[in-house]
């Protein structure tokens, strides 16, 4: 009867193109003329806490600032990194640095920077305001 047919059989086999051998996508933008931006010093420390958020040997971070999840890893023993608590104790009063945004922006509506709902929340000294927003 011959041998049993795959699904994949009705798919023609296409091969992609390498790129010219010892190259990355890397090395082709600086060949182009195309100079990688250095991040600022806010973009930077905004990126280290988006590795902390995505870390999850620190436990979860919903609900919580980022400031109360470093404290509750460290009693826990689980040894979070020290800058993490540098910048989050040189913004003190930012919701861009104090809590995760779902959205990658300020608020979860979207528009850059926190709404007066979030700013009134975070200054009674409350959790997170991201999700209460949401609800409210």
């Amino acid at each position: 009867m011959g041998r049993k047919r795959l699904i994949t059989d009705s798919y023609p086999v296409v091969k992609r193109r390498e790129g010219p051998a010892g190259h990355n996508k890397g090395e082709l933008a600086a060949e182009l003329g195309e100079e990688p931006q250095p991040l600022s010093v806010d973009e930077a420390e905004l990126e280290l806490l988006r590795q902390f958020d995505l870390a999850w040997q620190y436990g979860p971070c919903t609900g919580i600032t980022r400031l109360q999840r470093w404290h509750r890893a460290e009693q826990m023993g689980l040894e979070p990194p020290p800058e993490v608590r540098q910048v989050l104790q040189t913004h003190p009063g930012d919701p861009r640095f104090q809590c995760r945004s779902e959205t990658g922006q300020g608020g979860l509506s979207g528009e850059p920077g926190p709404s007066p709902v979030t700013t009134g929340l975070l200054a009674l000294g409350g959790g997170c305001p991201d999700l209460r927003e949401k609800w409210m």
